[in-house]
């Protein structure tokens, strides 16, 4: 083995790893849809848990990113320790996917069908096809399709290339030697963790392992200690990803620690015994592509098997190894960065934090309307701190907005986060007005002013339509609900009408001496900040319409079904009679 093998070698490996990285991530942004609906499935239930963790492994080939996922969702809140146990579990058996991807580089023949079936075959043909989609596909679904493609053909292309270089090494004793010292278990296990723990994923690891086996100096005897070694290894990255969590989170990344190193513990007694005992022939046997896959998958289904039992005592364990703070602290929502390493869950979590903001928002105004009617302490103490809850939800979703909005990310999802971005504003806004209608009942209440009857009777009316329309848009916005959404506009161009109507009756009493002037300023404030939640209910709805329609533009979108729409005129028309005024006496 010379200079330009070392140097093959080396670009193997780079090309290998780089194909991996670039194929993981453009399956991550292609099943995004799909990751949402199976983690949107996931339940209590332990073997939907386990599902859930091997298929997502699966479509994403990593057990290390499954994981750092998991810690985010467990660090948000959105799954509870219990169900990380059985996901990571999953996950441990999905990984093992790869490892016979990589196996068609050990197919051997003659024929043309096996001819066929070697990756040196198809992955030109795969890099062409890959390439052609990158570079001229108008979708992102085809272009991430075509990163796929390229990204494996770049894999196989590197996997190739390192077992080429690394066949030299058949002929040098001092790697024959190193791989004879590898048959001592403890030896082979410290080997498989060190260097998975350094490239941060098993999957490469066992790939670089079936490169090395390609010089014909592996032994099975070797391979299996190291094959167990890199679950332990690939427990670094969810370490690392727990580093400042909460307590859950760790524990979730130590379960994943825990398990691995049991199984492994297991594993070892068992294959030495066996090893030491019976001595079986195989272990002295060459390793191949297809027998490393083989033993990586038994490896992970027997520890699974054996442990998914037992996933209460995990927990327990755990547990007892991070145990809670004697004083409860208040949880706080925030969004976890780690989990804009996969884009489309972190935008599910978005849309989750802003389905809590809406309800803050909407408590906090319709709080403010009660306490015109009924002003009370404890109303008041509620109504600020929706706010405050609500000033809090803009803050950090339109910080984590604006950093997802950066990765690469679906048109889908790229549309919602516009459609977030620009909603969170207008609930935000609808809280301050909950707040400014609050301040109004406290004026009244300090100033003693009071309305007269005739007032309280319009006030009835006006407050009955804003109840309405928040209601209206609430529906719009968390069920997706079109039809709620295309009753807001409308009801907000009567609200305008009304709080028009409203000031004019205000006036004429004020000319006939039967209000103040003190409770004229209150009336004015009252139906401003009516008026403008209303306005801002119309954004909100305006947005889902838009989103419904592909189209972004919203005042275009409003303008154009006001005057153009039947069904505009038709449902302004009933909320006109629905809201009618007392009339004058």
């Amino acid at each position: 083995m010379d200079i330009f093998d070392i140097l093959n070698m080396i670009g193997g490996l780079c090309l290998f790893l780089f194909g991996m990285d670039v194929m993981g991530k453009a399956l991550e942004r292609r099943a995004g849809g799909g990751l949402r609906t199976l983690l949107g499935r996931l339940t209590t239930n332990k073997f939907a848990g386990l599902l859930t963790g091997l298929c997502v492994t699966a479509v994403i080939q990593s057990s290390s990113a499954t994981t750092v996922m998991v810690v985010g969702f467990v660090n948000s809140a959105i799954m509870t320790l219990k169900q990380a146990i059985n996901v990571i579990m999953g996950a441990n058996i999905g990984t093992t996917v790869t490892a016979w991807i990589l196996s068609l580089g050990g197919i051997d023949g003659d024929s043309l069908f096996i001819q066929l079936l070697k990756p040196s075959s198809f992955t030109p043909i795969l890099a062409l096809i890959g390439t052609v989609m990158m570079m001229f596909g108008k979708s992102d679904k085809k272009k991430d399709t075509g990163t796929i493609l390229l990204g494996f053909a770049t894999l196989m292309f590197g996997m190739d290339t390192m077992s080429g270089a690394v066949k030299g090494l058949a002929d040098v004793e001092g790697f024959r030697q190193l791989f004879v010292l590898f048959t001592n278990p403890i030896l082979g296990v410290l080997a498989g963790a060190i260097l998975t723990a350094i490239i941060q994923s098993s999957s490469a690891s066992v790939g670089i392992l079936q490169a090395l086996a390609a010089t014909g100096q592996v032994s099975m005897g070797a391979a299996i200690p190291i094959i167990m070694g890199q679950n332990i290894g690939t427990c670094i990255t969810a370490i690392l990803s727990s580093l400042g969590t909460n307590k859950n989170a760790k524990r979730a990344a130590l379960v994943h620690l825990s398990f691995n190193i049991i199984g492994t513990v297991l594993c070892l007694c068992v294959f030495s015994v066996v090893k030491y005992i019976f001595a079986p022939q195989i272990l002295n046997d060459p390793a191949g592509f297809v027998s490393i896959a083989v033993a990586h998958s038994v490896f992970n289904v027997f520890c699974t098997v054996v442990l998914f039992p037992m996933s209460g005592l995990l927990e327990k364990i755990v547990v007892r190894l991070v145990p809670d703070d004697k004083q409860k602290t208040e949880v706080v929502t925030e969004l976890d960065e780690r989990l804009l390493a996969t884009p489309a869950i972190a935008l599910e979590r978005c849309h989750d934090v802003a389905l809590d903001m809406a309800n803050e928002a909407l408590d906090a105004i319709r709080g403010g309307v009660s306490s015109i009617r009924q002003y009370t302490p404890e109303l008041a103490a509620k109504v600020r701190e929706g706010e405050e809850k609500t000033d809090h939800y803009e803050d950090i979703l339109g910080t984590y907005l604006v950093k997802l909005s950066g990765k690469r990310i679906s048109e889908a999802d790229s549309a919602e986060t516009t459609k977030l971005l620009k909603i969170i504003g207008d609930f935000e806004r609808i809280s301050d007005h909950g707040v400014n209608l609050l301040k109004s009942s406290e004026e009244m209440i300090e100033k003693k002013i009071e309305f007269t009857e005739a007032a309280e009777a319009e006030l009835d009316v006006i407050y009955g339509a804003i109840d309405e329309i928040l209601e209206l848009t609430n529906r719009a916005f968390t069920e997706n609900d079109i039809d709620a959404a295309l009753c807001v506009e409308p009801l907000e161009q009567v609200i305008d009408i009304l709080r028009e109507q409203l000031r004019t009756r205000h006036i004429l009493r004020l000319q006939r001496g039967e209000c103040s002037i003190y409770a004229g300023f209150v009336w004015s404030d009252l139906l401003t900040n009516i008026g403008r939640t209303s306005d801002h209910c119309s954004n909100i709805a305006g947005c889902v319409i838009d989103m419904a329609h592909n189209n972004m533009n919203l005042h275009e979108s409003l303008r154009t079904f006001r005057n153009e729409s039947p069904e505009f005129r038709e449902k302004f028309s009933a909320y006109t009679k629905k809201y009618a005024l007392p009339t004058v006496q």
